[in-house]
């Protein structure tokens, strides 16, 4: 996607919002403002709206209306399960799972537990990101409580086996006569991967909808029915008691129709950036010596690349990307302002000094060849740029 003379290949970061998604929240910042929670009949209008955005977003998830919470975005929705999950079963066990890859919002929200004396499992991942289901299995105890996987990476785009993840967890619950939740991050997966929850096994899943072409601000947390939960924020009571605040309906009813469109075309979508990202990986191998590729070869989002460039710094690139006016990322968007190697790339045993080469070209359904074209002649001039820099700094200094 080009804007304002800007190449745009960082979607895993955020997506532009799709025009259709601007028209269905337009109305409901003027003319029909009213507060879901009101009984009037302004009020009683936005109820409506939200409740049928509610039913679209359980449509495409395979689940019931009442097992939908909305809220402000995946890092609160990932907070609220896990820590929800937790307390709310914590005189049962005090015991958490999940993976070095994870998603901060994950990691952190596992810390805060750990701090108030839980213990967590930090499970290691294999050489492309992914976490083996056995490991899963074995590392649950008598006293776990919840188990939280992604599903798709954001950095390198690994995919793991959630289904299998899943009855991998419900089995060794049975076996041990207990609640053990299951809990995924699908923030990336969303408008490429199938997010039908009975098929996944899962008994939580985060959700954020500027991922998908959808507006910031607002996300999704379902809560299969029965299963325990304390909520993160109290207050009103709204989203049956399960997340206190004003409703965003303008936000919900924008993240409902950009997820029904993201269903909708995941298929087209998919083949279309798929074919963008083996160009990319195939002519960068070849272009540019001594780069690895991160993440599993096929076993990854349709959109994501990611290599790491020896010799190079990561900030160096993407410094050097945007001054040509391709936007790009070395990781996650909340960490790219920090010198320090992706804890990604360190789990799949990379070294610091490789892991801080990193760029991740995630690929939205706006790009297009030529812009592919731009980015490797870019890219692999660039490089070789960088790479000559300490050897003419070192010439200098003789």
């Amino acid at each position: 996607m080009t804007t304002q003379n800007h190449i745009y290949f960082d979607h895993a970061g955020t997506t532009p919002m799709d025009q259709q998604v601007l028209e269905a929240m337009l109305p409901y910042f003027t003319r029909l403002y009213g507060n879901a929670s009101s009984v009037h009949t302004v009020g009683q209008e936005a109820r409506y709206a939200l409740d049928a955005a509610r039913e679209r977003v359980a449509a495409v998830l395979n689940c019931r209306n009442r097992e939908i919470v909305f809220t402000s975005g995946g890092t609160e929705s990932d907070n609220a399960a896990i820590r929800g999950a937790a307390e709310a079963l914590q005189e049962t066990g005090r015991h958490v799972i999940t993976a070095a890859s994870e998603h901060h919002a994950v990691l952190h929200a596992c810390e805060v537990l750990e701090n108030q004396s839980w213990e967590i499992t930090c499970l290691p991942v294999d050489d492309y990101g992914m976490v083996d289901p056995q490991r899963v299995y074995n590392a649950i105890t008598d006293q776990t409580t919840v188990v939280s996987i992604m599903y798709a990476n954001n950095e390198i785009g690994a995919i793991n086996p959630i289904p299998e993840i899943s009855a991998a967890v419900k089995q060794r619950a049975q076996e041990l006569n207990r609640t053990i939740v299951m809990h995924t991050d699908a923030v990336q997966a969303a408008g490429f991967l199938d997010l039908d929850v009975r098929r996944l096994g899962v008994d939580m899943m985060s959700l954020s909808g500027h991922k998908f072409y959808g507006p910031k601000g607002v996300g999704v947390l379902f809560i299969r029915r029965g299963v325990p939960f304390l909520p993160l924020i109290t207050g009103g009571g709204q989203e049956r008691e399960r997340r206190s605040g004003t409703e965003n309906v303008a936000g919900i009813i924008g993240l409902a129709t950009a997820l029904q469109l993201a269903d909708a075309q995941r298929q087209q979508v998919s083949a279309h950036c798929l074919a963008l990202r083996d160009r990319i990986i195939a002519e960068v191998a070849q272009r540019i010596p001594d780069c690895v590729l991160n993440g599993h070869p096929t076993q990854r989002l349709p959109n994501n690349v990611n290599f790491s460039f020896n010799g190079v710094e990561g900030e160096s690139i993407l410094l050097g990307l945007d001054l040509q006016g391709i936007a790009a990322s070395s990781g996650s968007a909340c960490s790219s302002g920090s010198l320090e190697p992706s804890h990604v790339l360190l789990a799949l045993g990379q070294t610091a000094d490789l892991a801080r080469g990193s760029l991740r070209i995630t690929l939205g359904k706006h790009n297009t060849d030529a812009e592919v074209d731009r980015l490797l002649s870019v890219l692999t001039n660039l490089i070789g740029e960088l790479r000559q820099l300490p050897t003419l700094a070192g010439a200098a200094n003789d």
